[in-house]
């Protein structure tokens, strides 16, 4: 049998090697033409691989969460595939579950090119991507029609952000209409307010500009769909309070921490070689390693604040089973993963799941969900 894997690591590594852009909207177009040809011959043999070599099975690993079934936690971030394109791909690589946007309520081209760096010395990506992406009218046509060839096989989420051209005071407005579109394609549901690259953005994390957006989403969610919130790791400590007061007070289902970060302390990397300007002057989110223990530090302290009854999904810096671990025993009871997929390959999610199982043995552990939250009752 022909490997068809090959070629898709060889896209992995060429987002590394190469402009990582470009790279990128190569492995989602063959990935979404794989999924369109799903049912020939070739499609079915190339899927039937891929998920021989990539996907862990193990009921040890398996979670309900919201009243979703996840065969295990660890899931691909919002970013990789903003309008959905791949959406049902992401199960043959092993994936539990997978969110997909940013997406807006009115298409937009994101900010001008280049925007997308690796840092290799950093383990790390910095990104001003500016949400790109066809709007929500199309992603939610993109997917009714995946839906149709084959229904979803692995939770789906969907990361809701501002447009670009609504003004702030118009931003629950904007939000709830991207929601109207998606909501009947999709599991569950990200409010975005903690992304750097679209202007003003990271004020609406605010408690008075934070209301009006968790209010309209929840009238309008007339299907009771879970809806999280995602935060920044560069939020205070009284900030990140102040929101779970907030997530409380209009019953959202969850936290998703954290999302890129502003800070450029402690990076190896001093000079951006495209385009010759100190890190220090680049505009952007930094993702990846620079990222994991403030993220760590955020999901202990959220599983401390909300005594573990609010569900948190845990993202940054996650490139093999201890750093899954890690977030895990802080309180996350999911993981997310983007950049590190790119840096390790494909294999990576395997390798992590694998490596969670050892976990488990090594604890005397049943079943994944006993670890959520486990370094807390040492305390």
């Amino acid at each position: 049998m022909l490997n068809f894997t090959k070629p898709f690591y060889s896209l992995l590594l060429s987002a590394v090697k190469n402009d990582p852009e470009t790279a990128h909207r190569q492995m989602l177009k063959t990935l979404n033409n794989l999924e369109l040809n799903r049912h020939s011959i070739w499609g079915s043999l190339a899927i039937k691989q891929l998920e021989k070599s990539f996907c862990v099975r193990n009921s040890r690993l398996q979670q309900t969460i919201w009243g979703l079934d996840f065969n295990n936690p660890f899931g691909l971030a919002a970013g990789f595939d903003k309008d959905g394109t791949a959406a049902g791909m992401w199960s043959s690589f092993g994936f539990g579950f997978a969110e997909l946007g940013a997406v807006t309520l009115h298409s937009q081209p994101g900010n001008p090119r280049p925007r997308m760096f690796r840092l290799p010395e950093d383990k790390a990506a910095l990104n001003r991507m500016g949400a790109n992406n066809l709007g929500a009218a199309v992603m939610a046509d993109t997917l009714a029609q995946t839906w149709k060839r084959q229904p979803r096989k692995i939770p789906i989420g969907i990361n809701l952000c501002k447009s670009k051209t609504a003004p702030l005071e118009e931003a629950a407005a904007d939000y709830v209409g991207s929601f109207k579109y998606l909501q009947n394609v999709a599991d569950y549901f990200v409010i975005n307010v903690s992304s750097p690259n679209t202007p003003g953005l990271r004020s609406l994390q605010a408690g008075e500009q934070l209301e009006p957006i968790l209010s309209g989403l929840q009238t309008a969610n007339t299907q009771h769909k879970p809806i999280l919130i995602k935060i920044a790791p560069d939020l205070e400590w009284q900030d990140i309070k102040d929101i779970l007061n907030l997530a409380t007070n209009y019953n959202l289902s969850g936290v998703i921490a954290t999302n890129t970060t502003i800070r450029r302390d402690g990076l190896k990397t001093k000079i951006l070689k495209e385009t010759g300007k100190s890190i220090q002057d680049e505009a952007g989110g930094i993702s990846g390693l620079p990222v994991k223990k403030r993220s760590t530090e955020v999901i202990r302290f959220i599983y401390q604040e909300t005594e573990g009854l609010l569900p948190i999904i845990g993202v940054g810096g996650i490139f093999n089973a201890e750093d899954a671990w890690d977030k895990i025993v802080a309180g996350a009871s999911l993981l997310q993963v983007y950049t590190g997929w790119i840096y390790e390959g494909p294999w990576m999610v395997k390798n992590v799941l694998s490596g969670l199982l050892a976990k488990l043995n090594d604890r005397g552990l049943d079943n994944i969900s006993d670890a959520v939250g486990l370094e807390h009752s040492k305390i």
